[in-house]
């Protein structure tokens, strides 16, 4: 089973985040490795697991995997290339003084460098890095920041031309113009079908598919026209009078059958589902085999589990009266629709809610369907917000300056690091809305998250420098709040099985170095208490039932599950629902 017939020398794998990119990118490099091909997987998400699924460390430079001869995996970290950038720009000013060190160090603590740093590791393997391999396959983030990452080519491209000063919206920064024609090398690679393939990946599910269609657009408007569409983890159903077995069948084949207009012209791989988890170089390999695996005997029924239900969590949270619920997580466990819920079953208790997205597949509006009263719905829009900032910043630095003034400072803030900048304080000014009323914030997947809670943390240093030694002045800063366990409460989500479980876990880690400590975990969609009896689903339920305790035997305080529904819960019936049905205590 080839994903890409032709394989040119630079794939891309993206789409939602939970139809597997991470597994049929690194199978495909897995396939091109076995053929004699000198492959490189690179992951740019902030949040990959390509250690835990193919047994190695993941670093900013290449590591080569023992079990696939030819293939070498790298990990963009962003704090990785962050640490090494800064390095890079200090080193350029040895003969400045401490003050100006200072000052430059304190610049280049935010987001907006991690963002460039990590843009210039990725764009130096697209402008003639990598050169003693023949394929470079990226596992990318989840679509809405992959989308923001294959944009900055352009953006910055755009931005070194029309501006002579090379400078962005940070002064250290002054030397991108000497990048230019590396960022341009970027572009023409991106763009040029001979050179480039994207992959959207998607499940046989109407949301996926829906954003797998708006994101061959997106990508086409950035001149990436050669597309390909795998549909990853297609059922077949083995038992008709299987409830569930039937049920998932059904919804798969209506899916498949209203493929949204986009996706429809594009070469398309349907990958069937297997029995086990993608976890290995061994299953790796079977994932894109033509020979099904046998089912083994049917294990036996899955003892039960206990954890709370989901409705219960909401009555918990209910108590407080008021406060931030942010609810995180690898990209596809259900966020959205779990956020969704909390704040519907919070407005169903009495009280007023805003349910605000940081997310840039914003999904909001497709699951809610419709409006109610004491709901208050919005997003963190990067585009609204950043000309919302710029504005800001125009107006305040106007009594100053003059035309000419003006006119630079405007250039500088075209730059593209603005709009991390901008998405950072409308995500404060959403933290503090909850002083006064629940304010639930469905957030992106893991890795930008993550991201936006480094500028939370420099934003935090830089308040405490400035403020030191004026004990009269009581600073509260957004990260404060997140780490203030009466005012925020994060509720991770997660799916029941091994990468999600292990992603959440890390997800935890790095929260609680950040003084963070989660809440409550929800295992969603969970079959183990659907009863089911088709042989692919209760060989799946094995692994599933040694997920729940791993979670259930020390990584979650508290813990509450949503069992798999035959209907996907979507507007606002389904969501109370979802709020207010009591889900039996063993289900998962």
């Amino acid at each position: 089973m080839n994903l890409v017939p032709h394989p040119t020398r630079y794939l891309f794998f993206t789409g939602k985040g939970g139809v597997g990119k991470t597994s049929l990118s690194t199978a495909t490099a897995i396939q091109l490795a076995d053929q004699g091909r000198r492959v490189l997987l690179v992951s740019t998400d902030a949040a990959s697991n390509l250690d835990e699924m193919l047994g190695v460390p993941l670093r900013n430079a290449p590591v080569a995997v023992p079990a696939v001869p030819g293939l070498s995996v790298l990990n963009i970290d962003p704090q990785v290339a962050a640490d090494q950038y800064r390095q890079r720009v200090l080193a350029q000013m040895e003969q400045a003084s401490a003050e100006e060190r200072d000052t430059v160090r304190e610049q280049l603590s935010g987001a907006c460098t991690t963002e460039i740093a990590s843009f210039d590791e990725f764009s130096g393997l697209l402008a003639g890095g990598a050169q003693d391999v023949d394929h470079v396959v990226f596992d990318t983030a989840p679509t809405g920041h992959t989308l923001r990452l294959l944009s900055l080519p352009q953006a910055w491209s755009g931005f070194l031309q029309d501006n002579d000063r090379g400078a962005s919206c940070l002064g250290p920064h002054s030397g991108l113009k000497m990048q230019e024609s590396r960022f341009n090398a970027a572009l023409a690679t991106l763009t040029d079908p001979a050179l480039t393939t994207v992959v959207l990946v998607a499940r046989a599910d109407r949301s996926a598919l829906a954003e797998a269609g708006r994101s061959a657009l997106e990508l086409a408007a950035l001149g990436l026209n050669a597309q390909r569409l795998a549909i990853n983890g297609v059922f077949p159903a083995e038992q008709a009078s299987d409830a569930v077995a039937a049920a998932i069948a059904r919804q798969e084949a209506a899916a498949l059958a209203d493929l949204p207009e986009a996706l429809q012209p594009l070469p398309q791989v349907r990958v069937p589902l297997r029995p086990f988890d993608t976890v290995g170089v061994g299953a790796l390999r079977q994932l894109l085999s033509d020979t099904p695996p046998s089912l083994s005997a049917l294990p036996p029924a899955p003892a039960d589990v206990h954890a709370d239900s989901f409705g219960h969590l909401v009555e918990q949270l209910a108590q407080a009266g008021r406060g931030l619920i942010m609810v995180m997580g690898k990209g596809g466990v259900g966020k959205t629709t779990l956020a969704a819920a909390l704040a519907v079953g919070l407005v169903q208790r009495g009280h007023a809610v805003h349910l605000s997205t940081t997310d840039p597949a914003d999904h909001l509006g497709d699951t809610l369907a419709g409006s109610l009263p004491g709901l208050d719905v919005s997003r963190i829009d990067p585009k609204a917000e950043t000309a919302r900032y710029i504005e800001k910043i125009m107006a305040a630095r106007a009594p100053g300056l003059d035309a000419q003034q003006m006119a630079l400072l405007r250039e500088d803030l075209a730059s593209p690091c603005t709009e991390e900048v901008a998405v950072f304080h409308a995500f404060s000014r959403t933290v503090a809305q909850a002083r006064s009323a629940f304010v639930v914030l469905d957030t992106a997947p893991t890795g930008h998250s993550l991201l936006l809670m480094d500028a939370t943390g420099a934003y935090h240093r830089q308040m405490t420098r400035e403020f030191e030694g004026q004990p009269a002045l009581h600073v509260v800063t957004p990260l404060m709040r997140l780490q203030d366990p009466d005012y925020t409460r994060v509720i991770l989500v997660t799916l029941p099985e091994t990468t999600p479980v292990s992603q959440a876990a890390a997800l935890q880690d790095d929260l609680r170095r950040a003084g963070v400590e989660p809440w409550a975990w929800v295992l969603n969609r969970s079959l183990l208490a659907t009863g089911t009896r088709d042989p692919l689903l209760q060989a799946r339920l094995v692994g599933e039932q040694a997920q729940v305790r791993r979670v259930a035997s020390g990584l979650a305080r508290r813990l509450h599950a949503v069992p798999w529904q035959a209907e996907p819960p979507v507007g606002l019936p389904a969501l109370q629902a979802l709020g207010t049905t009591p889900v039996s205590g063993t289900s998962s």
